[in-house]
C-alpha cells in the first residue's frame, strides 16, 4: 500500500516547509483507503435508517389508528433489522487487521489496529468572516487566505498518511485548535459551526458547536494512526520490532492523555472505559513485540534461558487476559467487535501454553550436573514458581530426577490443553478463521507440544493427574505509556494579522476603532501623553488639554496603526520611530478601547448525538479586573516628547473548563445506552 503526500503549492504558514503536507489520497485503491470509504458509505446508511426509525415512532406516537399502527410496527421492525446488520458490517470492517499488517509479514501473529474517525466538512468560511467583521471590525474577505489555507489542513487530517508525516499533520492541526478556539469561539455567543463526528464502533454521529469534540477526536485518530504504523512494521527485524513497540507505547500514551483531558466527551468510542481498555491493547500489543524482540536473535537451549523465556510469555499471557476480561465488562462487550475479544483470548493461551513449553524443556532436557551453578538453578527455579508443588523445595526438584519427570510432564500436559483451547476459541469466530497465518502457528504450536510429550510419555506408566503449578510472570522491559512530543507542536497562528491573542481574542470586548488627529504643540512639540506596554501600546497619562484628547483620545486606548502602518504587534521603540517624524500637518492614528461592560453568563451549548442522550457543555470564562480601562486622573504636562513606559504588567486569562453533565434532568444517565437506542433521545435537525 502507497501513502502519497501531495504539495498543493500553497505556502504553509503553520511550519517551516513550503507546502501542506496532503494527507493519503482518498481516491487512491489501496486497502486502508478502500476499508476507510467503506466506513464513511456505512456510516451514511445508519444515519438514513436513523432518520427513518425516528419518523416512524414519531408516526407511531401520533395515530390512533390500528392498521397504521400495525404497518408502523411492520416498518420498524424492518429498519431495525437493517441497522443491526449495518453493524454487524462496521464491526466486520473493524474486524479486518489484515489489510493494517506489515507486506512482509509471514510467521508472526497479526496485531489489531484502531480504525480512524470518520468526520464531515466543515466550512469556516462565512462565519469566520462574519466574526472578524463584527468583533474585529476588519474586513473579513482580507482573510479568505487564512481561512482557505485552515480548511485545507482540515481536510488533509481526514486522510493522514500513514506513518510520521501523517501523525505530524494531525498534531499540527490539533495545535491550531487552541488558538481558533481564543480567536472565533466566543463564551457569549455561537459561531453556528457545527463538527460531526462518527463513532468508531457503532457508526452513530455525534455533534458539538464547541471545539472538544474537535479536539479529542483528532487526538483519538493520532492514537489510531501510531496503532496502525504499529501493525504496520516488520517483525521480523529489530528497527521493525523497535518501531512497532514504540508506536504502541505512544497510541497507548495519547489515548490516556486523552482520557484524562476529556473526560465527559459524549462519544462512546471515547468514553473512560472503552479508552481504559485501548490502552490495555496498545501497551498488551507493546510487551507482544518486546517478547519478539527478545526471540527474535533465538532462544539458548540452557535452563536460565528457558525460565526466563518462561516468565516473558506468561507476562504476555497474563496482560492479554487482562484486556479480555475488560472486553468482557458490559457496557464494553455490546460494541467492541468480538473478533478482538476473540484474539485476546486466543493469544491469552497461546502464550501460556508457551510459557509452559518452556519450563517443561528446562526441566526434561537441563538435568543437574556436576558443572552446573546448583545455586543459581536453585534461585531460578524459586522465582518461578509462587508455590511448589505438595511443598517440595526447589533444590529437592533439581536433583530427583523423577520429581523434574514428573513436573516437567505436567507443564508440557498444560501447554497441549492450551495449545487445544486457543485453537478451540479460534474456531468460534468466523472473522479468525480467515487468517490463515493465525491458524498454522497456532497449530505449530500444538504439534510441537505434542512432539515434546511424545518424547517423554512412558506407556508403562500409570497416568499422573499432577496439575503444573503456575507460572510466575516476569519482565526485563515492561511496556509503558508514551507521550510522544509530536502532541505539541509549534505552529504560527494563522490569523496572526489580527493583533497578539493576549488582547485580541475572542473574549475581549473591544470597541469599533477610532481615528485621531496627533498635531504637536505649539511651544514645546509634545504629544500630551506617553505609551506603555509591549504590543499593542497603550495611551497613558494623558494630558486632557492637548489636541489628542481634544480628537476623541482617551486614557488607555490602544494604538493599533499610524498611518497606513499596522502596529498591532509593535513595541514602543518601534511607535516611537513611526511618531518621532510627525510635522505640524500632523498624523492619523487608529486607537480601540476595551470595552468596560459585564457580558451575559455563558450560553450552554447542545450537544446531539444519534445513540446518546443530550448532553451539556459550558465554557467558562475567568475575568480579571485589571483588565478595564483605568480611569482617568490629572497628571502633570511633561516636558519630554515621548517617553518610555513601563511594561505593561497586565493580564488577561481565559479558563475553558471542561464538558459537563446536565444531570438535572430526567435522562436515564445511570442505565447503559444500547447501541442504538429510540430516536426519542435522536434531533435529526441537530446533525445538519
Amino acid at each position: 500500500m502507497t501513502d502519497t503526500l501531495i504539495p498543493n503549492g500553497i505556502k504553509d504558514s503553520g511550519g517551516d516547509s513550503s507546502y501542506f503536507r496532503k494527507g493519503c489520497n482518498p481516491f487512491a485503491q489501496t486497502g486502508r483507503s478502500k476499508l476507510q470509504n467503506k466506513r464513511a458509505s456505512l456510516n451514511q446508511q445508519i444515519i438514513k435508517q436513523m432518520r427513518l426509525r425516528a419518523g416512524a415512532e414519531n408516526l407511531l406516537k401520533a395515530t390512533s389508528n390500528n392498521k397504521v399502527k400495525e404497518m408502523v410496527l411492520l416498518e420498524l421492525s424492518y429498519v431495525n433489522s437493517n441497522l443491526q446488520l449495518l453493524m454487524g458490517q462496521l464491526e466486520g470492517l473493524n474486524s479486518s487487521v489484515d489489510v493494517y499488517q506489515s507486506a512482509q509479514e509471514t510467521a508472526n501473529i497479526p496485531l489489531i489496529a484502531l480504525g480512524l474517525k470518520e468526520t464531515k466538512e466543515v466550512d469556516f468560511s462565512t462565519p469566520f468572516k462574519d466574526f472578524i467583521l463584527e468583533h474585529y471590525s476588519e474586513d473579513g474577505r482580507s482573510f479568505e487566505d487564512e481561512i482557505a489555507d485552515l480548511m485545507d489542513l482540515r481536510q488533509a487530517c481526514r486522510t493522514p498518511s500513514r506513518n510520521e508525516n501523517g501523525v505530524e499533520l494531525l498534531a499540527k492541526y490539533y495545535s491550531h485548535l487552541p488558538l481558533i478556539e481564543s480567536r472565533f469561539f466566543s463564551p457569549t455567543r455561537q459561531t453556528g459551526i457545527f463538527f460531526t463526528w462518527y463513532d468508531s464502533f457503532t457508526g452513530v454521529p455525534l455533534c458539538q458547536q464547541n471545539l472538544s469534540l474537535e479536539k479529542a477526536s483528532i487526538l483519538f485518530n493520532m492514537a489510531a494512526l501510531y496503532s496502525q504504523i504499529g501493525t504496520r512494521s516488520d517483525r521480523q527485524t529489530t528497527v521493525g520490532l523497535e518501531e512497532a513497540i514504540s508506536s504502541f507505547q505512544k497510541a497507548a500514551g495519547i489515548l490516556n492523555h486523552l482520557k484524562e483531558t476529556f473526560t465527559h466527551t459524549p462519544s462512546y468510542d471515547m468514553s473512560p472505559a472503552m479508552l481504559s481498555m485501548l490502552i490495555r491493547l496498545m501497551l498488551a500489543q507493546a510487551q507482544e513485540c518486546l517478547f519478539e524482540k527478545t526471540a527474535l536473535p533465538g532462544i539458548r537451549n540452557q535452563f536460565d534461558s528457558l525460565m526466563k523465556m518462561a516468565q516473558e510469555a506468561a507476562k504476555v499471557s497474563e496482560i492479554y487476559d487482562q484486556v479480555h476480561q475488560s472486553m468482557i465488562q458490559t457496557p464494553i462487550k455490546d460494541n467492541v467487535p468480538l473478533f478482538w475479544s476473540t484474539m485476546s483470548q486466543v493469544k491469552t493461551n497461546h502464550y501460556r501454553s508457551m510459557a509452559h513449553y518452556f519450563v517443561a524443556s528446562a526441566l526434561l532436557d537441563h538435568e543437574l550436573g556436576p558443572n552446573d551453578d546448583e545455586d543459581q538453578q536453585e534461585k531460578i527455579l524459586s522465582q518461578v514458581y509462587d508455590e511448589l508443588p505438595e511443598g517440595r523445595s526447589p533444590l529437592d526438584i533439581l536433583k530427583n530426577k523423577d520429581e523434574r519427570e514428573r513436573i516437567g510432564k505436567a507443564h508440557i500436559r498444560q501447554a497441549i490443553f492450551s495449545h487445544e483451547e486457543a485453537l478451540r476459541v479460534y474456531a468460534l469466530c468466523h472473522h479468525l478463521n480467515k487468517m490463515d497465518i493465525l491458524q498454522d502457528i497456532l497449530k505449530a504450536s500444538h504439534q510441537r507440544s505434542l512432539n515434546k510429550y511424545s518424547e517423554v510419555k512412558n506407556e508403562e506408566e500409570f497416568t499422573d493427574y499432577m496439575e503444573a503449578p503456575d507460572i510466575i510472570s516476569k519482565t526485563e522491559h515492561k511496556a509503558e505509556m508514551e507521550v510522544p512530543v509530536t502532541t505539541k507542536v509549534k505552529v504560527i497562528d494563522f490569523f496572526q494579522r489580527l493583533g497578539p491573542l493576549a488582547f485580541f481574542s475572542a473574549k475581549q470586548r473591544w470597541t469599533a476603532p477610532r481615528t485621531v488627529r496627533l498635531c504637536l504643540g505649539s511651544q514645546d512639540r509634545d504629544l500630551g501623553f506617553t505609551l506603555k506596554g509591549e504590543s499593542p501600546v497603550q495611551v497613558v497619562s494623558l494630558d486632557s488639554l492637548c489636541p489628542a484628547a481634544a480628537d476623541g483620545l482617551k486614557e488607555g486606548d490602544y494604538i493599533i496603526a499610524v498611518g497606513d502602518s499596522d502596529c498591532k504587534w509593535m513595541g514602543v521603540s518601534d511607535v516611537m520611530r513611526l511618531l518621532k517624524d510627525v510635522n505640524e500637518e500632523g498624523i492619523d492614528i487608529k486607537v480601540v478601547s476595551i470595552m468596560d461592560s459585564n457580558p451575559p453568563m455563558p450560553t450552554k451549548s447542545a450537544t446531539f448525538c444519534g445513540n446518546l442522550p443530550k448532553t451539556y457543555s459550558m465554557i467558562c470564562l475567568a475575568h480579571n479586573d485589571e483588565d478595564k480601562n483605568p480611569k482617568s486622573r490629572k497628571v502633570t504636562k511633561k516636558p519630554s516628547f515621548i517617553n518610555w513606559g513601563l511594561k505593561n504588567k497586565m493580564k488577561s486569562a481565559s479558563t475553558l473548563s471542561l464538558p459537563t453533565v446536565d444531570r438535572s434532568g430526567a435522562l436515564p444517565w445511570n442505565k447503559p445506552c444500547p447501541t442504538f437506542p429510540s430516536s426519542s433521545s435522536y434531533n435529526d435537525s441537530a446533525l445538519y
